[in-house]
C-alpha cells in the first residue's frame, strides 16, 4: 500500500511543475507595446487645454460653463487632437 501513496505524490508533483512551465510561457508571450500611445501633437493639445483650465479660460461645449476638473480638460484636449488627426486612441465607452 505505501507504493500507492508515493505514486500519488509523484503525479501531483508533475502536475505542479507542468503548471509552472505554462504560466512562465504566458508571461513571456505577453504583447509588447508598439511605440507611443499618444502622439506628441496630442500631448501639446492637452497641455494647452490644461493651461487654459488653470487660467480659468476653458469652457465646456454647449453650455459654456467653466471647466474646473483636470480630467475634463484632458478629455477636451484629446478630443481636439482627434479632430486635427493626431494619433490618439478612440475614446473610452462610458458606463451608464
Amino acid at each position: 500500500m505505501p507504493s500507492k501513496k508515493s505514486s500519488a505524490k509523484k503525479s501531483s508533483a508533475k502536475k505542479s511543475s507542468v503548471a509552472k512551465k505554462t504560466s512562465a510561457k504566458k508571461s513571456s508571450e505577453k504583447k509588447k507595446s508598439t511605440g507611443r500611445k499618444y502622439s506628441p501633437k496630442a500631448s501639446k493639445s492637452v497641455e494647452r487645454e490644461m493651461r487654459a483650465m488653470k487660467e480659468g479660460k476653458l469652457k465646456s461645449g454647449r453650455s459654456g460653463k467653466k471647466v474646473t476638473n483636470p480630467k475634463q480638460a484632458i478629455a477636451i484636449g484629446l478630443s481636439e487632437a482627434r479632430k486635427k488627426g493626431a494619433k490618439v486612441p478612440p475614446p473610452r465607452k462610458s458606463s451608464k
